[in-house]
């Protein structure tokens, strides 16, 4: 199962944060706002990419390989233009020069430009997503309830500590917040959660959810055994 979101204490971004962000391009990783992603960083230009984050702000994007990526790995390949942007949390030094890090998630960016290769990885000029509601405020209201309900019937089924959706939600009560934590922590196919960090209306995104939690039931009631992994 993904990481799930932590309390939320989040360092909160702006335009001049993102104006030269690197970026990892990964196969299969997307990082939700408020979630924590743990990674290993092991190749040569990617070292040089830690150590430059770690020296610095401590923000570094995330951003998902568009399938073929394998046939120029080691070049520029094509990525996903909506990643997530987050801060190091957590940061090991191993003795031969490779990095564990963890990184929470802190927002949403489009990737403007793709700076030109003045070192070893790769760089972007960004720019900040922030939640576009298309709807009325009551439509993600009732779509929130909808999940409620949903929790409430999922719930035995999932880890202790997500089974008390209040709890885990916290004091926040924020539409986006909400759809970002409960996908981070439900969502495991990278195609589900970048459709999530793509989705910018958080009604829409409380939706995609209520869908993937009744097909959840669904594979309950058909007699197949739940996988969150």
């Amino acid at each position: 199962m993904p990481s799930p979101s932590p309390a939320d204490d989040s360092r909160i971004l702006t335009e001049a944060d993102v104006r030269v962000l690197p970026f990892f391009p990964l196969p299969d990783a997307v990082l939700i706002p408020g979630a924590l992603l743990p990674l290993h960083v092991f190749e040569p230009r990617y070292r040089e990419m830690a150590h430059h984050v770690l020296a610095g702000d401590r923000l570094l994007a995330v951003a998902r390989l568009r399938p073929g990526f394998e046939l120029d790995y080691q070049g520029r390949p094509p990525v996903y233009e909506v990643c997530g942007v987050g801060e190091v949390v957590d940061d090991t030094r191993r003795s031969d020069g490779r990095y564990d890090i963890v990184l929470k998630g802190l927002a949403r960016v489009r990737i403007a430009d793709e700076l030109p290769p003045l070192q070893t990885y790769r760089t972007m000029r960004a720019e900040l997503l922030g939640d576009q509601a298309r709807g009325e405020p009551a439509t993600a209201q009732a779509w929130q309830m909808q999940l409620a309900l949903l929790w409430q019937k999922l719930g035995p089924q999932l880890p202790p500590k997500l089974r008390d959706l209040r709890a885990f939600l916290g004091n926040r009560t924020e539409p986006g917040v909400i759809a970002d934590r409960i996908g981070a922590a439900i969502l495991a196919d990278p195609d589900d959660r970048q459709r999530l960090l793509e989705e910018l209306d958080p009604a829409e995104r409380l939706a995609l959810l209520a869908q993937h939690i009744q097909e959840l039931l669904g594979a309950l009631t058909g007699g197949r055994t739940l996988d969150l992994n």
